[in-house]
């Protein structure tokens, strides 16, 4: 990966640019030199459908001079923007920079009403209709193409809706979750369960917390194995939200429901990951977006 990222590309790309460039000179002047030798009705000899026969006539001079033009404005363009590998340019211009300008821009313009929004408790913004409406879109922009637009997520990616938090649920929890992102694991934990037999075993007692279909007789098997999971789901399976462990009993599946699921889990482990959004949103945004978060399943009346 190294090699992709040295200085050799940016001075391939430089090169690269620049002989293009004046490749179209040296086109231009060797179409403009060279001599082909006409016949006395002044045409090539080429001959196309018959009848239509090449001229020997010289480019057009508004042609000629378009094309410099345009060679010109390519070096030129190249001298001022950033056209020569990672030469920067003499305006100092940038995409990156760009869209911060652009950024700061329109959070100036909202920054009187976010203001006013950072005055606010999560509960009360979650009942301000303004609030929710750019809570909305915040949540459109940052978080729908995980969970989802309508919050009910897939899998892997959780529900919002359903009053079912990893990580905790409060205010203070979404934001945190929101700004600093989360990253659960689980480990593979079938060494420490046993050989495949206690594995299923295992993944039918598992099933049998939240009262799904599973195989009874495997199930009581299973009960001995369970302490190797109870130092993280909890001694009833309930979840511990410092650590991020599910909660088994609820019947909600966020990696997939089944013996199959359960087993995959447990021989492979999982390893689930929200990025935080600090470095895209800044505090207010973070406030408002907590407040339409909390508020897709709490109560929002007075």
């Amino acid at each position: 990966m190294s090699d992709f990222t040295s200085d050799f590309w940016h001075y391939y790309v430089a090169g690269l640019t620049l002989i293009s460039i004046l490749a179209c000179l040296v086109l231009l002047w060797i179409s403009g030199t060279t001599k082909v030798k006409a016949r006395d009705d002044n045409t090539t000899g080429h001959i196309w459908d018959e009848d239509l026969r090449e001229m020997n006539n010289p480019l057009p001079k508004w042609w000629v001079y378009l094309f410099i033009i345009t060679v010109v404005f390519g070096l030129i363009y190249g001298l001022l923007y950033p056209m020569f590998g990672s030469k920067q340019g003499l305006l100092g211009w940038s995409q990156t920079g760009q869209y911060q300008t652009e950024k700061q821009r329109n959070l100036d313009a909202v920054a009187p009403l976010f203001a006013a929004f950072s005055e606010m408790e999560v509960e009360q913004l979650a009942r301000d209709p303004a609030a929710m409406a750019i809570g909305s879109r915040l949540y459109m922009n940052f978080c729908a193409q995980c969970h989802a637009a309508d919050a009910r997520g897939s899998r892997s990616f959780p529900n919002l809706t359903n009053n079912d938090w990893m990580w905790g649920g409060d205010p203070e929890a979404i934001a945190y979750t929101i700004t600093n992102g989360r990253m659960g694991v689980m480990p593979p934990m079938a060494a420490a369960v046993g050989g495949p037999n206690e594995v299923l075993n295992l993944a039918h007692y598992v099933l049998s917390l939240s009262g799904s279909p599973h195989d009874t007789v495997r199930a009581a098997q299973g009960r001995g194995s369970w302490a190797s999971c109870a130092a993280c789901h909890g001694s009833d399976g309930t979840g511990n939200t410092a650590m991020g462990a599910p909660n088994l009993t609820d019947n909600y599946w966020l990696h997939g429901w089944g013996v199959d699921a359960v087993v995959r889990a447990i021989n492979e482990g999982i390893v689930n990951v929200m990025p935080g959004q600090s470095h895209l949103l800044n505090e207010q945004q973070i406030h408002v977006l907590t407040a339409y978060v909390w508020s897709l399943n709490n109560s929002t009346s007075n």
